[in-house]
């Protein structure tokens, strides 16, 4: 009924009307439906549809007076949806009413009136806050003129570059572009070239387009390099003696072998004959980075380090993160540590926090520490086998309790000294990479309890001070019945069976997995099930790792809300007030984001290097699984190197293939042959193209694989 009241005064925008005169048109007779005619012209009113004009009497509210914020999101066709900040349903945006929004920007919307069982449509009426300033692109350079073409779902229309604003840039090259202006009637924003990235299929030039497109720098400023470099190494015989000295307690690092960046250390000394003291030391960036500096500037706007597929662009200068903070061996480093008394079967009997000194023994790569836990002899095999012990009982405990056990195969590639992938392999985590994540797990939650369980004060009462917590929501139901409804396709149960739990039932569906041809693609979709763990002031604790509370302490050298959390602990331990809990929900909200850029960039980064590697096999065959399925086409995951490409439903052309949205699965309406998800198949690389980072495959006919016999 509302839309129909809505549909009348659409339909008569210059009209008045009282509850009798719509209720008369709508051919409502009874007092009750009379009375909801009357209270349903108020709820218009409130909402913004409707103005009343006099008592009783209601016009159609002027299309300026009715608005929403939100955020755009683009969509290729040119069109936007809004969607709004209050949660509400997305809004429609036509091309021409966008109004130069681009995608991601915040902006203010005016309400059309809604037509009969459409969706919201509006107008972009104010800019509220740009998402991007800088484009990445490809230049097309004429005799008079130039236009920066960029992902058309970043921005869809190519950016006007004068000849003079250039910078040198040739055509075909790619470059990052500013907007300077954006005439209200031009059609093309009028832009000037900030950087020239170089030639397309250059290494560099790709990682560096893949950081700009994700607006996350490439390159460090010079004078946070130099202000860096004029940071002492030395450490003052004032600043050991404020601290607890660890340097000749056996200390030791596991990091990857080509790591330069050690921002955590384990030490181990033997108290009793079940009792242990272990240190979590993690290098105390805080101590050299001054909260009024421009590093400290530079690396809250960065938030994390960016790591992809090649490289790590990293969140500090080099000097502060492979050299003075990095926890190298055989040099006295500053740390801020917690240190347990634990019991041989995991229990913690005792802790303590707080700055320290230490000098490593030694710098193990995983590997190394791997080949001494398998064999039991080499330098501090017996310390690596207690810790090893120790770190087992922690993981067990925690899975007891109902943490997720995700242990997903990373795809690696070697790379030559040029950038170019020659090969793929796969990284598995071992004994060595879970000891050092159960004790910077137990690190974490340890600093996260003494605040959030008020245990530094421990006569206080009422609220917790502020703190950075990571936090973890549990799954969304509607995503969970999705996901149980993919893996009965493989004959899997995904919910809760007798006194199971949620993530109980998870983890029995990731074990039954393990070296099945569908192992990947169900742990890619367990954990798109799961919510994204975020940074908060809010604490709701961490659903995956079944931790009421929980932090981020142990990698400052990488990612900024450790630096937030070193400096909020010490104030507290120092008996400060608590912070202001806007200001640091605010600073949460910044590094989450950044945390998803990265993770962009660096998925983007592994896609091009899979295009790149079967650039050269393109006409080759490989055996996959339809790890997806649209209206467009079907994703097949190769089973030899985990690259994933589509098989455009136009490519099937021996039927014409629906959709089948509630099976996963496309069907021939002829045939019935059916493309179901998880299933296996032979397929051949038709096009391997870089500039989109896409892979497109064909179906293998018999005699395409003769070349592999």
């Amino acid at each position: 009924m509302k839309i129909m009241i809505q549909d009348i005064f659409s339909n008569n925008p210059k009209k008045t009307y009282n509850y009798k005169q719509i209720a008369s048109m709508l051919g409502v007779t009874k007092k009750s439906g009379r009375q909801l005619v009357e209270v349903l012209l108020y709820e218009l009113m409130e909402i913004g549809i409707l103005s009343q004009v006099s008592s009783g009497r209601f016009k159609l509210l002027n299309r300026g007076g009715s608005y929403i914020t939100g955020k755009v999101d683009m969509t290729a066709s040119g069109a936007a949806y809004i969607v709004p900040d209050d949660g509400g349903e997305d809004l429609f945006v036509a091309q021409e009413n966008l109004n130069t929004a681009l995608h991601g920007d915040i902006v203010k919307v005016s309400l059309f009136a809604r037509k009969r069982r459409k969706q919201g449509e509006g107008e972009v009426v104010e800019i509220i806050k740009r998402k991007r300033e800088l484009f990445v692109g490809i230049l097309d350079v004429s005799a008079n003129f130039a236009f920066l073409v960029a992902d058309n779902k970043v921005i869809n229309k190519d950016i006007f570059i004068p000849k003079d604003k250039l910078k040198g840039a040739k055509d075909g090259q790619k470059a990052v572009a500013r907007i300077v202006e954006w005439p209200a009637k031009a059609k093309n924003p009028v832009g000037e070239i900030v950087d020239v990235l170089g030639d397309m299929g250059d290494n560099n030039t790709e990682m560096h387009s893949i950081l700009a497109e994700f607006n996350l720098p490439y390159l460090y400023p010079q004078d946070v390099v130099a202000a860096a470099e004029k940071i002492s190494e030395e450490i003052s015989e004032d600043e050991i003696a404020k601290r607890r000295d660890f340097r000749k307690v056996t200390t030791f690092t596991i990091d990857p072998a080509d790591a330069k960046d050690f921002d955590d250390a384990l030490s181990i000394q033997k108290l009793s004959d079940n009792l242990w003291e272990v240190g979590v030391h993690i290098a105390d960036v805080t101590h050299y980075v001054d909260t009024d500096s421009i590093i400290e500037q530079e690396s809250y706007e960065r938030a994390t380090s960016v790591y992809l597929v090649d490289r790590v662009v990293p969140m500090l200068p080099e000097r502060l993160s492979n050299f003075i903070c990095s926890l190298r061996p055989n040099e006295d480093k500053l740390c801020f540590s917690v240190v347990f008394n634990i019991s041989g079967d995991g229990k913690v009997k005792a802790s303590w926090v707080g700055r320290t000194i230490i000098n490593s023994d030694k710098r193990f790569s995983y590997e190394e520490a791997q080949e001494i836990l398998e064999s039991g002899k080499g330098v501090l095999a017996e310390e690596l086998k207690q810790m090893n012990i120790i770190a087992k009982n922690l993981r067990n405990e925690r899975f007891k309790k109902g943490a997720i056990s995700f242990e997903r195969v990373e795809v690696k590639f070697d790379i030559d000294e040029n950038g170019k992938p020659l090969g793929v392999f796969f990284k598995e985590s071992k004994d060595a990479n879970k000891l050092i994540e159960e004790f910077m797990l137990l690190a974490n939650r340890k600093v996260a309890e003494l605040i959030g369980l008020n245990q530094l004060d421990k006569g206080r009462r009422g609220e917790p001070k502020t703190f950075v917590y990571r936090i973890h929501d549990e799954p969304n139901p509607d995503k969970l019945e999705t996901f149980s409804s993919f893996v009965r396709k493989f004959g899997l149960e995904a919910q809760p069976q007798a006194k199971e739990s949620v993530s109980q039932a998870l983890n029995r569906i990731l074990d039954e997995v393990v070296g099945k041809k569908e192992q990947n693609i169900v742990e890619t979709l367990a954990i798109r099930t799961m919510a994204k763990a975020v940074y908060s002031t809010h604490n709701i604790g961490h659903y995956g790792l079944a931790f009421k509370y929980y932090s981020h302490f142990t990698s400052p050298i990488r990612r900024y809300p450790d630096m937030m959390v070193h400096r909020l602990l010490q104030r507290y331990l120092d008996g400060g007030k608590s912070v202001d809990a806007d200001k640091y929900e605010e600073m949460c909200e910044h590094s989450s984001e950044m945390e998803q850029r990265a993770s962009d960039a660096e998925r983007a980064s592994i896609k091009y290097k899979q295009v790149e590697f079967l650039k050269d096999r393109e006409g080759q065959v490989f055996e996959g699984v339809i790890s997806g399925v649209s209206e467009w086409g079907l994703y097949v995951e190769l089973v030899e190197n985990k690259c994933e490409g589509m098989i455009p439903v136009r490519e099937l052309d021996d039927d014409f293939y629906q959709f089948d949205e509630d099976n996963y699965c496309l069907i021939g309406r002829k045939t019935h042959k059916r493309f179901q998800l998880g299933d296996a198949l032979k397929i051949k690389v038709a096009k391997a193209n870089l500039e989109k980072r896409q892979l497109d495959f064909v179906l293998a006919e018999e005699g395409d694989d003769d070349w592999m016999r």
